[in-house]
Parts: structure tokens; C-alpha cells; sequence
């Protein structure tokens, strides 16, 4: 019975329709699970052979175009005290890092050969005025004899004197006439050769010609002062050291770009991570050689009221030639990006918003016509800092997402610092994604 049963039972599964048999849904589901995990493993392919695409955002900010110089820190107005005398130093009454007002007294010479040389012309003034005195007396007894002879002649109706006597009279005031002339000149010489050793003799205490500060001594009590035709140098004075200037050296092709009351900032390797400030007062139309590399020498007024900065400094300016203020800014990166994939457009020209698809990426991108401008050599960056075009707007292309597609948009490129570009255009506008760079699809 127990046989008859079961073999009831499977002709009764055998004469089921398919739909009903467990088998049919077992395949069935199995094939649907295969198929669905085919279809998955196919858009994760599709996903992962996208191109991934870098963005930056257009901002809105400032740009300047700067050049950079290095040059000194130098006084406002610095002075070299010598001394036009020949002499031994006695007294030295000053040193560096002192505080000097005008006319204070700075170094003393020996004063014993000069004074020598004072009382010596006092004493020849002395006697050329003695002298003088001596040639107009003997002026008057001649002009007084002369004077006697010729009433003596008038008197006897030109008898007498004789006349020889007569033409020896007026000779001898003659000559005393001229010998008080030359006493009066040997007086004003005398005078003069006297207060030429009083001045002699009053440099010898040699002062300050400015308030400053001593920058330099070169001097000790008895150096022996060798004066020739140069006067040699004791102190170096610098007059206001809470004003400085700073002179660099800039590059022939940046000159033309400079201009007095240009802003700038400049380091110093003794304060690491400050910037000061300076103002482009002077720009030199001499020229400096050095190593067949053609200079200017600009100068820079520098505030130095905390008196931080000291003469001498090697200082590094950025000197900030042109600036916009307020305007749209891109990474240059994004200027010389170039979609390698098909799944880009071209550039919409003439603000129309208007795109169409680019060809295909690899060498048949290469090969296929590109779109208007796209052809173009771009430099880095657009325009190069401060090249001769800098102020010129040029066409150029960003690339920007739109629905996960790079479209081109046509724009207007304008200053650069190298990092960053001046853009304008109707298809742009602040926070706009821009594509900077683009990442090849794994294989």
C-alpha cells in the first residue's frame, strides 16, 4: 500500500501544470537574480568609466600684479663728519647709538699748532698796520712839501723853485701814495691770513651738522688725522631713523610699470613673518650694469617709528603695480583645462547659452576642428605678471558643470598673478563650479 501511495502522489506532481511546479520559480529566480546582478555590474562600469572631473568655485575679491626687488635699508639722510685739518685727536666725546643735536661737539683736535698760527697773523696784522700807519704819514710830509714848492712858485711868478725840484716833489707823493696803497693791501692780507687760522683753529673742535644718531665711529683719542685732498671720514651720522628708504634694484623689462606713490611691502630676514610697509617715491632714469644684467634703482619711504629697522638691512619689496578691486577670479589651472572625454560641449559664444557636443576625446579630438579660439596657445596662467599686455583682455575658455556635463563657457581674461586670473563674461557668475583638472577612469 505504502508503494501505491507514493507512486499516487508523483504521477499526481508530474500531470501539474509549470507554473505550479516549485523547479520552474527556482530557475526563474535564479535567472532574474542574474540578470539583475548583471545590470548592476554594468552601470557600476558605466559610473566608473565617467571622467571625474576637479572643481573650484569663481570668486569674487582683489588682484594685484606685483614685482619684486631686493635692495638696503638706508637713513632718510646720512652724513660723513671729517676733518679738513691735520692733526692729533685729544678728545673723542661721542660714540655709536648716541643722540646728537645740531652743533654739539663731537671730537677735539690739537689745538697748539693752530693757536701758534693765530697769535702768528695777529702779530703780522699788528705790523702791517703799523706799516700803514708809517706810509700815510710819509704821505702827508710829501704832499705837504709838494703843497710849500708849488705856493713858493706862485709866489715868485714861476721863478722858483726850479722845475727839476718841482717834478721830484710830486715823485716822492707819488710813490708815498703808493706805498700807503700797499699798506692798506698788506693790512687787509694780514687780516685775512688771521681769520683763516681763527677758522682753522675753530675746526678743531669738530661738531654735529644735523641731530641724528652716530651710525659709525671711526675715530680714537690720538689718531693722528692725515687730512689730503680728501677730508677723512671720523663719524656717520644719520639724521631720523624713524624715516628710512629703501633701495632696490629692479629688472629693466618691470621698470616702465613703476610709478611714484605706488604701494609696496618688503621682509627682513630680522623679523621673519612681518611685512612692512613702503611707498614708491623715486625711480631712477640711470641705469646699473652689473654682469650684463641692466637695473634701476627705486626708491622706497619707509615708516620705522617702532625703530625696529636699522641701516644696512637686506630687504625683499613687493612692490604692487596694477589692481582691481571687487572682481571675478579664477584658478589659472581652470583656463588651461581641456576635456579629454566625449561627455563635454563646445564653448557658447556671444552669450547665447547655446552649446553644442565637442568631439570625441583621444586622438580623434585631436585630429577633428575645434571650436572658435580653442586653438589658440595659452600661456600659463593667461597673462603673464606684469607683461606689456597685462592690461589687455584677452578670449579664453572655462569649462564648467552642468547637469554632470563640462561645458565651455567663453570669457575674458584679464590680469593675472600667476595663481589666479581676472574673468568676465555673461555665462559667468560668483560660486559657479569650474573645472580645474580631470581624472582618468580606472581600467
Amino acid at each position: 500500500m505504502t508503494d501505491s501511495a507514493d507512486l499516487q502522489t508523483l504521477l499526481e506532481q508530474h500531470q501539474r501544470p509549470w507554473w505550479k511546479r516549485a523547479t520552474t520559480w527556482i530557475v526563474l529566480a535564479a535567472l532574474a537574480l542574474a540578470a539583475g546582478g548583471w545590470w548592476l555590474w554594468q552601470d557600476h562600469s558605466r559610473a566608473a568609466a565617467a571622467p571625474r572631473y576637479v572643481t573650484q568655485p569663481v570668486t569674487r575679491g582683489n588682484l594685484a600684479i606685483s614685482i619684486t626687488a631686493t635692495g638696503t635699508l638706508q637713513p632718510t639722510r646720512s652724513v660723513a663728519v671729517g676733518s679738513e685739518l691735520s692733526g692729533t685727536v685729544t678728545r673723542v666725546l661721542v660714540d655709536v647709538n648716541d643722540r646728537v643735536k645740531k652743533g654739539q661737539l663731537l671730537v677735539e683736535l690739537d689745538r697748539a699748532k693752530l693757536q701758534d698760527s693765530v697769535n702768528a697773523s695777529r702779530a703780522a696784522l699788528q705790523s702791517a698796520r703799523a706799516t700803514q700807519t708809517q706810509a700815510e704819514a710819509t704821505l702827508r710830509e710829501s704832499k705837504a712839501s709838494l703843497a710849500r714848492l708849488v705856493e713858493v712858485q706862485r709866489l715868485s711868478g714861476g721863478k722858483l723853485p726850479a722845475a727839476t725840484e718841482l717834478d721830484t716833489a710830486r715823485a716822492t707823493a707819488d710813490r708815498a701814495a703808493a706805498a700807503q696803497a700797499v699798506a692798506v693791501a698788506g693790512v687787509a692780507q694780514a687780516a685775512a691770513a688771521l681769520a683763516t687760522n681763527e677758522t682753522n683753529l675753530s675746526k678743531a673742535a669738530i661738531r654735529s651738522p644735523i641731530d641724528g644718531v652716530v651710525l659709525a665711529r671711526n675715530v680714537e683719542p690720538g689718531y693722528a688725522v692725515a687730512a689730503s685732498l680728501q677730508a677723512v671720514t671720523l663719524f656717520t651720522l644719520a639724521e631720523d631713523l624713524a624715516s628710512m628708504k629703501l633701495s632696490v634694484n629692479v629688472d629693466e623689462a618691470d621698470v616702465a610699470q613703476l610709478k611714484n606713490g605706488q604701494r609696496a611691502r618688503f621682509t627682513v630676514a630680522s623679523q621673519p613673518g612681518r611685512d612692512f610697509a613702503a611707498v614708491v617715491s623715486r625711480v631712477a632714469f640711470g641705469s646699473t650694469t652689473t654682469d650684463n644684467v641692466v637695473t634701476y634703482t627705486t626708491q622706497l619711504d619707509v615708516d620705522n617709528s617702532d625703530l625696529v629697522l636699522r641701516p644696512g638691512m637686506t630687504a625683499t619689496a613687493t612692490i604692487a603695480t596694477t589692481e582691481r578691486s571687487g572682481v571675478l577670479l579664477v584658478p589659472n589651472s581652470a583656463l588651461r583645462f581641456t576635456p579629454t572625454g566625449g561627455d563635454a560641449a563646445a564653448p557658447a559664444r556671444g552669450g547665447s547659452g547655446a552649446s553644442e557636443p565637442a568631439a570625441a576625446g583621444g586622438i580623434l579630438s585631436k585630429l577633428m576642428p575645434r571650436p572658435p579660439g580653442m586653438n589658440r596657445p595659452r600661456r600659463a596662467g593667461g597673462n603673464a605678471p606684469g607683461g606689456a599686455a597685462a592690461n589687455v583682455p584677452r578670449e579664453g575658455t572655462v569649462w564648467v558643470l552642468r547637469d554632470g556635463q563640462a561645458v565651455a563657457v567663453a570669457v575674458q581674461r584679464g590680469l593675472s598673478d600667476g595663481r589666479q586670473t581676472e574673468v568676465s563674461g555673461p555665462g559667468l557668475a560668483e560660486g559657479m563650479a569650474v573645472i580645474v583638472d580631470q581624472s582618468s577612469a580606472p581600467k
